[in-house]
């Protein structure tokens, strides 16, 4: 096409600006060719006039259409160059607030200086499994493209992170790592996420610093490698660092810090563990005070130091290493605090007093003396001799600043391979994904980053190429700028680096002598290579993005890393075991050096060259580091640091351009533009530009139509290329279809509304005709005379006269309203005029005030300046005076001196040579003052160190006399500690005497008070009961009145707190059978682990852990215990009942013979064998005869009652009694008389009786006293062992000192108090049997005495006549319950519940056929009374299921079918559990079958719990199924094609959520509907189908929304249109099948509200009022999402302004809640539904495989 055609009026273009790089112009009239110049318009509307070089026809590059902005990709624009690359980034960073942005394979992230709400654990689940086009840029999605790769392709990834200091690249890194810890899981070991994001902290606070630029800028490389197993679980991790910036250690430029630690240390050092560290304010010491900036706004050093701490106990790293660490920290700081004093030019010393050289020695471990000489001193080696040298004071400075750097450098290195073990695992690394931080750490050595990131920008240049082959375009291969030359100016030989190894080799090498070895090896021989015109100390060098100057001041100190030995000699002798680890590898190094060289004996020498350089050091691990990432696949981010201000969103036009053209993202952008940038599938290019088409072109194929719509509207084909898949295009070729789309919009929409303003004329003419015809009409029918041609004529005369009376009245409406404007419009001018003019009035005489004010103060200084003229001119002319006077003196005296000095000559030659021997005297005069200077010297430090032992000597003497005083001092109170304890042992025999004492009262006490107690009880229980009653009916009448009053807010509040806590309990639930799983699975892990490792097991030492676990498990084992003795009692109580049925049964057996004999012996005594009848002779004489053996059964009854009682009697009384009583007998009365009918023996034998029970019971209590005598006895040796314990105690605590003495003390303790415990365990355990043996004995005697009294109350029988029944058998009616053998449960589960399959069952049989059968299991076990059977059934029952579910969990059939039986089982077992209210609802017959032993409501809680797991499976099951259905049909299908068309995409091509074609969400209603029909087939009940149907609808919702929220092509007023017609077509769904009240509805209505807020008018401040009361299920921060992502499709919309948006967050509460929970989950309940099936209805099927079970 022609550039006439582009260059048209009003086409807008971008013209070069130094302020604002690109600035925005329009044309106010066409381009046509020739013309020298461009008449511009630009925004602010000012015109400028743009010159054409008619040699080059330098056009200015053409802007993007309004609806290519703000693309997610760069390379989706249609003109690809700077000014399209810089507004666009601008409009998402600035306006949309989006901070990320594609370009091709790169993702662009600007550092927003802001926190923002983009990173949460929602966020990282929308963008988990997600491809990288589907969702707007991200880092997560960066991530996540990593990840799938390593799954899919199993290779090994890496994420590059490159950019200027404080552009946000270590906060990229750390999102990506947690973006891994989050969507992998740990494998093997635990915690091991936890442990990788750990190492963040601890890295940021030893590596990172406060800089102008960044608030914590990492000053040091990075490449961390996360590894994973052959499951994709993280195992581990690695890290490796690069170039540590040890220079601010000891300097810091202003507004800057030194690195993190240093000052978390000093916030922290008023905790106790600190004090010994001696350290203050970060303001008091010199490496923390020079950037004189120590706080970061927003930022708690104590609280970071705090989490610090913890991520290195996370790690392993324990408080006493850590401690270690922090120690040498704080030793680092004191020795910034050491101050060097200056003696001569080339000496220098430390005071020996120095408070911090003093600490710093103190901390480090070492001698301060030796310390304080090599800090001011240095050793020269040569080839015979080793001298010791003074240095001066900068010298001895920089050697104290240089040991700081190496020894926090070798900490640094030291953490850095802790954490790399910490982080290691035992298990084999499959694959691993690297996340590399690089690029702007250095500002020196800044330019060896360039050469180096640029070899890997080379995948991306050839990516694109790749993309072209594929799909089969002719292509000619870019030939992109190659960077090698530059890369071999650099690290080539003699090269940059070479020459400055070089140059640190020599004796008296410099950075001016480096950078003329530069200027005279490289500035003629490479390109690359310049020297500045202005400079002797500078280099340039032309990288692949742009010039940058280098200052070679520093090079040489900085690649050397110099530091004096004799200091690390004397740091090596230390006591300090980390100090000695750091400086381990040195000690190696040295020795093996040696023993190359020592055949040569230049070991020195040799020392020196194998010391690498820094520069060095660095290409080696670069070199190690482009092998690892060539070996991986990259991808890439490119920081961008927005302003140099930190000021959040605001973007420096200039410093962004800096930065794109450095990084390479213009390089990328014009690669791209070289080739196609712009590819359409053949699809969306025809749903797009169907407008374009006649009806005639439209074909079947595809791809022939849209190849020949380009024929027609692109007649150079080169503009374009056909491939397989995609239609790619040139550069601009999309701008100008969008304009011929929008020319053909336009001219339709300029028809449209031609043929409605003609049918709106022609209806209005239409009306107004009819109207006059119907007065024409009605005039007609009312005039008689007139005839019809006058009467048309008159009504025509009317009608004209009217209208011009109404024209007239408009015309002078018109001018009244026209004059009185005028007025008006007037008098509001006159207004503004005469206040502007009062305004300036004011203005003009400020402006002069100031003016005149600015005069007088230039009068003032000017005055001022003058006066000083005046004054120094004067004292230069005084203090010329007084020289000329001095002068005249001075001559005047030279004159009478050298009169003197003739007169003294001939002296002189007289003495002459006398001056050189009194020269040489005054010169040894003087080497012997400097040698007494020394030794006064020495001497004084001698006597200061003879001094400084003498205190400690004298101070050593002293405590060793207060310790000999104190020891005497004890030694004296031991014969009054022995008298206290003899006084002591006489007091405790007196209470054991007194407890005795105390013993008998009490047990007398005991048993008054327990009669006055049990009478008391008797009251008491009486008023209490009679107090219960009264208190019931207060209560009952207070409940009913409040009841009333409060039903309906109690009900709410009740059912909200309701509904919380079984949501809560519900979700503890889930947690808690998934930690058993996990558990279980854990435990077959260890156990495994056991196995195999059981011959490498070492004892382990016991820590608190282990110890409060062990107390938890002894807590459960307790519990356990209690339980179990609670099942025993219950079993107990079971089995007397079974042995009491069974002497019943034998009873009723034994009565039951009895009758049969009777009735034989009745019929035999008859010849016809018939019983007698009643009223017979025979009856009547039986009747009499069971009569009076009644009778004398009940008096045989009595005679044994009184005998027993009689007996009781006699065994109370006493034996003198009885004795006396029978002597007595014998005298009075003969002993014949007496001994009739054996009265006498019977009275013998009673005698004996009572002995025998008296003997038993002195027996009993010479037992008791015996058990009570031995107990004192125990008790008496047990005080007899603690007196000797704590005599022993005592006397060893005399010898001990304090603290062990405490020690020792609380030991003993300790172990008293849980000798104690276990005796006071042990006697309540026997107190418990006891308790329970009485418990049963007293259990026993009530029912017995119950029976007893049952019998007693039991009317007697009936003395009715008997007759002749004849007894006829019934037919076999079933009770409803299936008999089953002990060992057949395992048997029934597996054909019921393991090899069942759903949908045979659900279709052929009775919907819950399999709960029905088990319960009818259950009641045989009831019915035969057998609790094991019982428990065994339910419990196996409950295992089975729910394995089935673990295993088969993702089938929707079995979860769902699982789900009805278990309901409905759990139905059954509350429907016959024999509750009156659940009976109401049952019919007599189900009555009947209800449980009659077991009370089996907790196992009703238990089958809840399961149901409410298998819920939880089920509505996972369903989701996984739904989730690639959601966003494919509910946001990605357009149903409306041609209207919906779609926006170009670039390189991140947008990939469908769904493989298939066509997902519609019909295809989504389809499969909900299968759900539903499936759940009701398999009977579960039609109140949890309506809240699994509510569960799934808010599931939609939450999708949908979410990924709306998240894609910024789905924000537009035609995707608003589709998602309301989606929702209707759910909500149709709804009144189909009767949902409509279930709930659904309501949980789319966020949905339905960003579905409206897409298509609601967004204008004004009422709009924006319509907006806050329309969206009330929206937070704020979903509205502004939504608005700010707001695009419009066609050019007829419009973006949302930020006004509006500003405008609507003044009326609404703020909410940070962006993202819907799409995992949340309703709380379930589950409604009781009784079954109305009779049990002894249902037929077992033959299929079933059950023939061991009978009907009974």
């Amino acid at each position: 096409m022609a550039a006439s055609e582009l260059y048209s009026k009003y086409a807008r273009v971008w013209l070069p600006d130094a302020a604002e790089v690109w600035k925005s112009a329009e044309l106010i009239k066409d381009y046509t060719p020739g013309d020298l110049t461009l008449t511009l318009q630009l925004d602010d509307g000012t015109e400028v006039e743009y010159k054409i070089d008619p040699k080059t026809n330098n056009l200015p590059p053409l802007r993007n259409p309004n609806i290519l902005v703000g693309e997610n990709d760069l390379t989706a624009l249609s003109y690809l160059h700077e000014p399209a690359v810089l507004h666009n980034l601008k409009v998402r960073f600035v306006d949309s607030r989006l901070i990320y942005t594609y370009c091709g394979i790169v993702l662009v992230a600007i550092n927003p200086y802001e926190s923002l709400p983009i990173y949460e654990a929602d966020i990282i689940s929308a963008y988990s499994g997600q491809n990288m086009g589907d969702m707007d840029p991200h880092i997560f999605a960066v991530a996540e493209e990593a990840y799938k790769q390593m799954a899919r392709d199993e290779r090994n990834q890496s994420i590059i992170v490159s950019g200027e200091s404080g552009a946000g690249k270590t906060v990229s890194a750390k999102y990506a790592m947690r973006y891994f810890a989050t969507v992998s899981c740990s494998s093997g070991e635990a915690n091991v996420e936890e442990r990788v994001l750990a190492s963040s902290p601890i890295m940021e606070a030893l590596g990172n610093a406060k800089t102008t630029r960044n608030d914590n800028s990492s000053r040091f490389g990075k490449y961390i490698e996360i590894g994973f197993d052959k499951k994709h679980c993280i195992i581990g991790a690695n890290v490796r660092t690069y170039l540590l910036e040890k220079s601010r250690v000891v300097f810091q430029a202003h507004g800057e810090r030194n690195y993190h630690i240093f000052y978390q240390l000093c916030a922290s050092s008023h905790l106790p563990e600190f004090k010994t560290f001696k350290l203050g304010c970060a303001d008091d010491f010199h490496y923390t005070n020079q950037g004189q900036s120590p706080i970061i706004d927003g930022v708690d050093d104590a609280k970071e130091l705090c989490n610090t701490r913890k991520a290195f106990l996370l790690l392993g790293i324990g408080e006493t290493d850590q401690m270690s660490i922090y120690q040498i920290l704080a030793a680092i700081l004191h020795l910034s605090n050491v101050e060097v004093k200056d003696q001569s030019a080339d000496r220098c010393s430390i005071s020996p007093d120095n408070i911090h050289l003093n600490v710093f020695c103190e901390l480090m471990g070492v001698p301060c003396e030796e310390m304080a000489h090599w800090l001011c001193h240095r050793k020269l080696k040569t080839t015979t001799e080793t001298y010791v040298k003074s240095v001066s004071k900068i010298n001895a400075v920089n050697g104290r600043d240089a040991l700081a750097k190496h020894i926090y450098a070798r900490l640094f290195s030291r953490i850095v391979d802790n954490i790399n073990v910490a982080l290691k695992s035992a298990a084999k690394q499959h694959s691993f994904i690297g996340v590399l931080d690089i690029y702007g750490y250095v500002i020196i050595l800044r330019f060896l980053v360039f050469p180096f990131i640029y070899r890997s920008l080379q995948h991306v240049f050839k990516l694109e190429q790749d993309e072209y082959m594929k799909e089969g375009i002719p292509w000619t291969l870019i030939d992109f700028y190659d960077n090698q030359p530059c890369i071999n100016l650099i690290e080539a030989k003699l090269g940059v680096l070479d020459l400055l190894d070089e140059e640190c080799k020599m004796p008296k090498g410099s950075d001016d002598s480096w950078a003329q070895k530069m200027y005279n090896t490289l500035l003629k021989q490479n390109a690359h290579f310049d020297k500045p015109r202005m400079s002797n100390r500078a280099f340039i060098i032309h990288h692949f993005a742009d010039k940058v100057e280098y200052q070679c001041e520093g090079f040489l100190e900085k690649n050397k890393d110099t530091v004096n030995e004799e200091q690390i000699n004397v740091l090596k002798n230390s006591k300090f075991d980390l100090l000695l680890k750091l400086f381990e590898d040195d000690e190696k190094a040295p020795s093996s050096t040696n023993k190359r060289t020592s055949v040569t004996g230049r070991a020195g020498q040799a020392q020196r060259d194998s010391k690498k350089t820094v520069g060095l050091q660095f290409r080696q691990s670069l070199h190690l580091l482009m092998d690892t990432l060539n070996a991986t696949t990259p991808h890439y981010v490119r920081c961008v640091k927005p302003n140099d201000d930190k000021a959040s969103f605001t973007l420096d036009p200039v410093r962004a351009m800096q930065q794109l053209r450095a990084c390479g993202v213009l390089e990328t952008i014009r690669i791209s533009a070289a080739g196609f940038p712009s590819r359409w599938t053949y699809q969306e290019f025809f749903s797009r530009y169907r407008v374009l088409m006649k009806q005639k072109d439209v074909l079947h194929d595809r791809k022939q139509t849209c190849k020949n719509l380009l024929g027609k509207l692109i007649e150079d084909q080169d503009k374009y290329q056909f491939g397989k898949n995609k239609i790619f295009f040139r550069a601009g070729q999309v701008a100008y279809l969008e304009k011929l789309r929008s020319d053909k919009l336009r001219m339709a929409c300029v028809r449209i509304q031609k043929t409605i303003r003609c049918w709106l004329a022609r209806k209005k003419y239409l009306r107004m005709r009819e109207s006059a015809i119907t007065i024409q009409r009605h005039t007609f029918n009312n005039s008689r005379i007139l005839p019809c041609c006058s009467c048309i004529y008159l009504t025509c005369l009317f009608f004209l006269v009217s209208y011009v009376k109404f024209l007239r009245w408009t015309r002078a409406a018109v001018v009244i309203q026209r004059n009185v404007r005028k007025w008006a419009t007037r008098r509001h001018y006159q207004q503004q005029r005469s206040a502007a003019i009062t305004i300036q009035c004011f203005l003009r005489a400020y402006m002069a005030k100031q003016q005149y004010h600015k005069a007088v103060v230039i009068q003032k200084w000017m005055r001022g300046c003058l006066a000083r003229q005046h004054y120094r001119r004067t004292v230069a002319a005084i203090i010329l005076l007084q020289s000329c006077v001095r002068r005249m003196r001075a001559k005047k005296d030279l004159k009478k001196l050298k009169v003197e000095a003739r007169s003294v000559e001939h002296f002189k030659k007289l003495n002459f040579g006398m001056e050189n021997k009194i020269m040489q005297l005054q010169h040894k005069i003087n080497e012997q003052h400097k040698e007494n200077r020394e030794l006064s010297e020495r001497l004084n430090a001698v006597e200061k160190t003879f001094s400084v032992e003498r205190e400690k000597q004298s101070r050593e003497i002293q405590n060793l006399r207060r310790s000999e005083q104190e020891a005497r001092a004890k030694a004296e109170t031991v014969p009054s500690l022995l008298q206290q304890l003899t006084f002591l042992q006489h007091e405790l025999e007196n209470t054991r005497r007194e407890k005795d004492d105390l013993e008998e009262q009490t047990k007398v006490y005991k048993e008054q008070t327990q009669q006055v107690v049990e009478e008391l009880n008797m009251k008491n229980s009486l008023l209490n009961s009679e107090k219960d009653e009264l208190n019931k009916v207060i209560l009952e009448q207070a409940q009913q009145l409040t009841d009333i009053k409060t039903n309906d807010s109690n009900t709410k509040q009740i059912e909200r707190s309701l509904a919380e806590e079984r949501s809560r309990y519900q979700s503890l639930l889930s947690e808690h059978l998934h930690l058993e799983e996990r558990h279980r699975d854990l435990k077959e892990e260890m156990d495994q682990n056991t196995v195999r490792n059981a011959s490498d097991e070492t004892q382990a030492t016991v820590d608190l852990p282990v110890l409060l676990k062990l107390q938890r498990r002894v807590k459960e084992l307790e519990q356990d215990k209690q339980s179990l003795w609670q099942q025993l009692d219950t079993k107990e109580e079971a089995q007397q009942e079974k042995a009491k049925r069974q002497e019943l049964q034998s009873e009723n057996k034994k009565l039951k013979q009895d009758l049969d004999e009777l009735r034989k012996s009745l019929t035999s005594e008859d010849s016809e064998m018939m019983p007698p009848a009643p009223g017979s002779m025979p009856y009547n004489i039986l009747l009499d005869q069971l009569s009076s053996s009644n009778e004398e059964l009940e008096m045989r009854k009595e005679e044994v009652l009184l005998l027993r009682s009689h007996m009781v009697r006699q065994e109370a009384l006493k034996h003198k009694l009885s004795v006396k009583f029978s002597l007595s007998i014998l005298r009075s009365t003969d002993i014949h008389t007496l001994n009739e009918d054996g009265e006498l023996w019977l009275a013998y034998e009673g005698l004996k009786e009572t002995n025998r029970v008296l003997e038993c019971q002195m027996q009993e209590q010479e037992r008791v006293y015996s058990e009570k005598y031995r107990k004192l006895l125990e008790d008496v040796n047990k005080l007899k062992d603690e007196k000797e314990k704590q005599q022993k105690m005592l006397a060893q605590s005399l010898l001990l000192s304090e603290d062990a003495r405490i020690e020792a003390s609380l030991k003993h303790e300790i172990t008293r108090l849980t000798n104690e415990n276990l005796e006071l365990m042990e006697q309540q355990e026997k107190q418990d049997k006891s308790m329970r043996k009485l418990k049963k004995q007293l259990k026993f005697y009530i029912k017995t005495v119950e029976d007893f009294e049952g019998m007693a109350f039991n009317p007697s029988l009936t003395s009715a006549p008997l007759r002749a029944v004849n007894i006829t058998r019934k037919e076999k009616e079933y009770k409803g319950m299936l008999e089953y053998r002990q060992g057949d449960v395992s048997r029934l589960l597996k054909s019921v519940v393991t090899e069942l399959k759903p949908r045979g069952v659900a279709v052929s049989f009775v919907p819950g056929l399999p709960a029905y059968i088990i319960f009818m299991c259950l009641r045989y076990a009831d019915n035969v009374n057998d609790d094991q059977r019982v428990s065994a059934l339910l419990n196996s029952t409950i295992t089975t299921v729910k394995g089935v579910i673990k295993r088969k969990g993702n089938d929707f059939e079995v979860v769902s079918f699982w789900l009805a039986n278990t309901c409905r089982l759990m139905h059954c077992l509350k429907q016959y559990s024999g509750d009156e209210i659940v009976m109401k609802q049952n019919t007599p017959k189900q009555n009947e079958h209800c449980l009659t032993n077991f009370e089996l409501s907790e196992y009703q809680q238990v089958l809840g719990d399961l149901a409410i797991q298998i819920y939880r499976q089920l509505i996972k099951c369903m989701e996984d199924m739904l989730q690639p259905l959601i966003v494919a049909s509910m946001l990605e299908h357009e149903s409306i094609q041609g209207v919906l068309g779609s926006k170009p995409t670039g390189l991140r091509k947008r990939s469908t959520s769904y493989p298939e074609e066509g997902v519609t969400v019909e295809v989504l209603l389809q499969r909900i509907s299968q759900f539903h029909t499936t759940m009701s087939q398999h009977g579960i009940d039609p109140d949890l189908i309506k809240q699994v149907v509510k569960q799934q609808f808010y599931n939609i919702c939450a999708v949908t929304l979410n990924h709306l929220l998240l894609r910024k092509d789905m924000c537009s007023w035609s995707k608003g249109l589709q998602i309301r017609y989606n929702v209707w077509q759910l909500e149709e769904w709804l009144m189909e099948r009767d949902l409509i009240d279930c709930g659904a509805k309501e949980t789319l209505e966020p949905l339905i509200q960003a579905a409206q807020l897409l298509q609601i008018k967004k204008k004004t401040e009422a709009d924006a009022q319509a907006i806050c009361s329309m969206c009330t299920a929206l937070t704020t921060a979903q509205i502004v999402k939504v608005l700010t992502l707001y695009t419009p499709v066609i050019e007829f919309e419009e973006r949302v302004p930020t006004t509006f948006i500003a405008t609507l967050l003044k009326d609404r509460v703020e909410s940070t809640t962006l993202m819907m929970d799409a995992k949340k989950i309703f709380s379930i309940t589950f409604i009781f539904t009784p079954s109305s099936v009779a049990l002894e209805t249902i037929q077992i099927p033959a299929s079933l495989n059950l023939g061991f079970l009978t009907r009974i």
